[in-house]
Formats: C-alpha cells, structure tokens, sequence
C-alpha cells in the first residue's frame, strides 16, 4: 500500500515541501530502501525508525519497502524525517488510516524509545504550512512552541509516536500550542551589562548613541584597556526593542541554524554576536554544502562585534563589504543558491598598532613603522568606507579609574534612542527604510538638504580628509542622525561638525 506524507526541507532560512512517499507491500525479502538525495543522517533514520516502531508497540514492515524523499532533486539533510517515515511506514502497512494524515505537515526526530526530539527550523516549517494552508503541524514539544509565534496556523505538540498515532486515530486528543508569555517577556534579573559601569570615555559612549539611534557602523581605536570591549557589550543594551515582526525574523534565523534546540527561546530582544577573529569565511558569512546562515545573518536586526579587527583574516573581513552595503547576502553553491538577510550594526574595535601604544603619552610603542603600515592593511579602505564613526577610545587617567561618581545608564540613553529612533520611523512611513543609515540616494537629497554654508564647510572638510563619495553620503547621514537626537528639524552647523569629526579617523590613523 503507498502513503504519502507531507514534511518540508529546510533551504536557507526557508522551508520548501517535500513529500514522505511510503511503499510497503512490494514482492521481495524484508529490506527498507531509503531514496531522494537523503544525507547520513536522514540515512541513519531507518534503524532509528525501526527501533522506535518496536519499541513502541507496532508491527515492522515484513516486505520489501521503498520510502522516496520528494523531490528527488533536492539534498535533504538532517533527522526532521524521521517521524514523518514512522508514520508513513504505519500508514503503508495498514496500521494507520491514510486519510487521518491529509492536512498535517509533519516533522520531528526520533529516539529509539519512541520518544520525539526537537528539530531546526520549526518557525520556517509553521510559516510553510500557514503558506500552504495545510490544517495543523504535528511536531515535538520545542519545536511546536517555536512555530506557535506564527499566527494563522495550528500547532500540535507530540512528545511520542505513539502519541502521535493515538492523536491521529482520535483515540487521544491534544490541546493546540499557544505562545507563552515568557516568548515574548524580557529578561528576568539585573545581569544585562550597563552604561553606569563605564568610566570616562565620554566621546565613546556619545558616538555609541549616534550609532545606535541611526544604526550606523562604529569602530572605537584605542590602547589595550581603554574600555572598547566595554562598550561594545553594552551597546545591546541601548538599542530599541524589535517589532515582533523582527523578532519574528530574527527567531526563523536562528531556529534555521538550529540555535533554539535547547530547549528556551530567546527573549524579545535584538541578538548580539561577537564571533572570535579566528572565524572562517564561511563561519562568518553563512554557506556549507546546503547553504545556511553565518554569523552576519545570526546578528539580524542585531549588533555584529568584531573585537580585534585587524586580526580577523583579510577574506573574511572583505566579504562583509556587500552585506554592509545591502543588508543581505547571496550564497552560492551547488546544492542551490539561497539569499539571507543580514542587516546588522557593525561594533569593531581594535588597537592603533600591534604593540597597542602608538600615540599613547605613558607608554612607548615598540612597533616599527613597518610593522605598523602592514598591521593597518590589513583594513582595506573599502571596507573602512562603509563604517559610519570612527573614534578614539584613548587611555584612562588612574583618576579616572577610581571615580565613584557613576556615569548615565542605559535606560537613559535607550529612552534618547528610541525617541530618535520614532522621528525616523515617522520620516520614512510608507517606504522600505527603517532608519536613517539605510536611506537611498533620493531620500538623502530630500531629508538632507545643507545651505550653501553647510555645504561648502563639508566640501572643505572632503578636500582636507581626502574622503570618498560614499563618506560624504555617510557624513550626511550621521548628521540626520545627530539632528534626530537634538529633535531638530533640519541639519545645523554643529550636527555637520560633529558627523565630520567621526571621519576624522581617516586621516590620523590610517593614512
């Protein structure tokens, strides 16, 4: 008897269907052929499927059996299938009715006891079904409460096959999945790191609040203990709480590479991802034989922090020039190309040369100027151009360290943030841009406009820096966001000046 099944592989950050095709009762010696382009894991199902099926009480297969994983042009990967094949192995054998599983999109790994095991993917499969308009998912426990964010679609958690085949029967019913309240509550506790705890650095944390109120990249230069590492794990902390759409985005990615399997969901917050310079290309851009997100696409609607900069491999730091430009990447392989989102804020941090200490009054610098001219090139100016604020981070004074007076926290500067933030929502209503670092060039010319005095004060400035057009765009844009922040209708000569000074970095420190 044949029986066909409705599951889905995961491509990218998307499900695309596949059917589960189960052909029981064919002449031949008892043997299970497994075809449709499966991994080893998918493989590997057939012994897990046959010991969940004893250990839970069903009669095994006693012909030769054929299961088709389709299409058979698509590499399918991973142990999602396995409860999909149990249930299609039940239905070709007449153990299961075929009708009770029309309308279901099912998905979930099994152990040898039967009992079900979380899968990736789980928001992509239930947006899939809501797409497909199928009547409900069936899916284990974690998974489901991952897909029950999705609305529009019914969501049935099954710890078991057994469960599984009683809901499927009737002889049992189940309660649909609902979102909890701990989805989408904050973070319990008062561990988040805090603006409070930064001494001095006053130019620093005012450059980390242009650049989260316009989500502009930032790079802090400074000798080793200046407080860059500091600032950058604090600067989560200040940015606006995500849209539940973002959210929404920013959980399909990270169930899709399968960050979410332990079991708790991330909170209703922005991810920050700071991957260690030793990273490959590929770690950090996404990709593999069935091409998945990177550390880019993890940092979505997020914050991105490079500590180290120069150290991270030239290969790697170059391919971010696209994703920084476009906010999203296009991986190519030859299971498929798939495009990922990533439109994250860059935080970079690194030293003014090897040794740390070029230009610090206290301390020598040991390095020569050859050994500081290849440490510096290891940047390339095209990708130093698509960074927005440049600012030193310089050496504290022991009076400094030992101030007890502390300095504002995060809810201050966030509640600047997010006022900031509402001007430029309000701004670009009705178009695709979400704030001002992703304005076009029609909406520069209509948002930024400069007096001729303005003007020829940023065309000095230009001359002088030796600054490309896409700084000279960049410059304008911090200044909207400058003027943003000081709830100004249009940009005045100190919000030029101020976005002019974080490119000042071009010229002192790296030519």
């Amino acid at each position: 008897m044949l029986a066909t099944v409705q599951s889905a592989a995961l491509v990218g950050i998307d499900a695309v269907p596949t059917h589960v095709e189960v052909n029981a009762k064919e002449s031949g010696a008892p043997k299970l052929i497994l075809v449709g382009l499966p991994d080893t894991a998918v493989k590997e199902s057939a012994d897990r499927v046959y010991s969940a099926l004893s250990n839970s009480g069903f009669i095994m297969p006693r012909t030769r059996t054929t299961i088709n994983l389709a299409p058979g042009d698509l590499r399918k990967e991973g142990p999602l299938y396995d409860l999909p094949i149990a249930l299609g192995i039940l239905a070709a054998t007449e153990q299961l009715a075929v009708e009770s599983l029309d309308g279901y999109l099912i998905a979930g790994e099994l152990s040898l006891s039967g009992a079900t095991r979380p899968v990736r993917g789980g928001l992509a499969l239930a947006v899939f079904a809501r797409q497909q308009r199928l009547k409900a998912l069936l899916l284990p426990p974690v998974t489901a409460q991952e897909a029950a964010l999705v609305e529009g679609i019914t969501v049935y958690a099954v710890d078991s096959l057994d469960r599984a085949v009683r809901f499927l029967t009737g002889e049992q019913t189940l309660t649909p999945v609902r979102a909890s309240a701990a989805q989408t509550a904050g973070p319990a506790g008062d561990g988040t790191p805090d603006f409070a705890d930064i001494k001095g650095q006053h130019a620093v944390r005012r450059a980390a609040e242009v650049a989260v109120a316009g989500n502009h990249n930032l790079i802090m230069i400074g000798p080793p203990g200046s407080g860059k590492s500091m600032i950058a794990k604090r600067v989560p902390g200040i940015m606006p709480r995500p849209t539940l759409d973002e959210y929404l985005d920013v959980l399909r990615i990270h169930s899709a590479a399968g960050q979410t399997l332990h079991g708790s969901l991330p909170y209703l917050e922005r991810p920050a991802r700071a991957p260690h310079h030793t990273i490959s290309d590929v770690g950090l851009l996404g990709g593999g034989a069935i091409p998945g997100p990177g550390e880019i696409s993890l940092a979505h609607h997020g914050v991105l922090f490079l500590d180290e900069l120069p150290e991270f491999k030239r290969s790697a730091l170059e391919v971010l020039r696209q994703p920084l430009e476009d906010g999203h990447v296009t991986i190519s392989r030859s299971a498929g190309k798939v495009t990922l989102p990533c439109n994250f804020m860059l935080v970079a941090a690194m030293n003014p040369c090897p040794c740390g200490y070029l230009g610090d009054t206290k301390r020598e610098c040991r390095c020569s100027p050859t050994q500081i001219q290849r440490y510096r090139a290891r940047i390339s100016g095209p990708l130093l151009d698509r960074i927005d604020l440049h600012v030193e981070a310089p050496a504290l004074s022991i009076g400094e360290l030992r101030a007890t007076k502390a300095g504002e926290d995060s809810a201050a500067i966030r509640s600047r943030v997010e006022t900031a933030r509402a001007r430029q929502h309000a701004r670009f209503a009705g178009s695709r841009t979400a704030c001002n670092a992703r304005m076009s060039t029609a909406q520069l010319k209509k948002y930024c406009p400069l007096d001729s005095h303005l003007g020829d004060l940023l065309q000095q400035a230009m001359e002088q820096l030796h600054l490309s057009a896409r700084a000279y765009d960049r410059i304008l844009k911090v200044a909207r966001t400058i003027a943003d922040l000081a709830a100004a209708d249009r940009i005045a000569g100190p919000h030029l000046l101020e976005a002019i000074q974080y490119r000042s970095l071009d010229r002192n420190v790296f030519y």
